[in-house]
């Protein structure tokens, strides 16, 4: 792909060229014509317009002007909607339900915008993202490994995500310093269910401030020993050694504790 556009930096852009890659991903995403898509960062329409040879209509958001010229240039209104603005501050709820986001996500953004996104999941029918490929192995590690974190756990509450493929480096342009990947996630119809998400979400953030410590040390001040009796927890385990249904079980019995107090 030859392009007149200076990539960003800021907007951390890097532009997928390789047409193999791309026909590959369409197939992954697998667009029907009626379905509710939308596109985050577009860019130069790596993406986009082979979607939009399959589709009755898709919205995309750009933050970049000079891209969302060359986009409006290329497939105008009313099949192409375009969205003038930074994705962390875009209120999903206005774009309908059963919603299908795709993108080439920018790396810089990534994790504040996937929990972003968790809170319109009820509206959302899935995700495919193209993502840095350590992070993409963190988001779907498996309890008691080092890649396991706060990302893994909160993500892993919400979404069942499955790694699709992985993508070279030389299919952008520029070249980024990473391989990367393509992940797809679907909210849960059920999940462990917290009574208080952010009393979830604040738990496992502390449990992982200091993720060599043990949850005796790093959670010193917020459970009581009690608790980790009662949810059948070792507190000399260590932040990586809990699973998800732990975690839920542990934020519970604190939500109830307090709620009694």
């Amino acid at each position: 792909m030859t392009t007149a556009h200076h990539p960003r930096k800021r907007f951390g852009q890097n532009f997928l060229k390789d047409p193999g890659v791309i026909e590959n991903i369409i197939k992954l995403i697998h667009p029907k014509k009626n379905e509710n898509l939308l596109e985050i960062g577009p860019g130069l329409g790596a993406l986009t317009f082979p979607i939009l040879d399959q589709v009755a209509h898709l919205t995309v958001i750009e933050i970049d002007h000079d891209l969302i010229h060359k986009l409006q240039k290329k497939w105008p209104e009313p099949q192409l909607t375009i969205v003038s603005a930074d994705v962390l501050n875009v209120d999903f709820s206005h774009y309908g339900q059963r919603l299908r986001i795709i993108g080439n996500l920018p790396y810089n953004i990534s994790t504040p915008l996937l929990f972003h996104l968790a809170q319109f999941r009820a509206q959302i029918q899935d995700l495919h993202f193209m993502l840095q490929k350590e992070v993409i192995d963190r988001m779907i590690a498996n309890p008691g490994t080092t890649a396991f974190g706060r990302l893994s756990v909160m993500l892993q509450y919400w979404f069942t995500m499955e790694k699709l493929l992985e993508v070279p480096a030389e299919a952008f342009h520029p070249k980024p310093k990473v391989e990367s990947a393509i992940i797809r996630m679907v909210p849960k119809l059920t999940i462990p269910s917290a009574i208080n998400e952010s009393e979830l979400s604040c738990l496992v953030k502390a449990a992982f401030s200091q993720r060599r410590k043990t949850l005796r040390n790093t959670l010193k001040g917020t459970i009581n020993p009690v608790l980790f009796s009662q949810a059948e927890i070792d507190s000399g385990l260590r932040a990586e050694d809990l699973s998800v249904s732990d975690y839920v079980r542990l934020a519970n019995l604190l939500t109830t504790s307090q709620n009694r107090n």
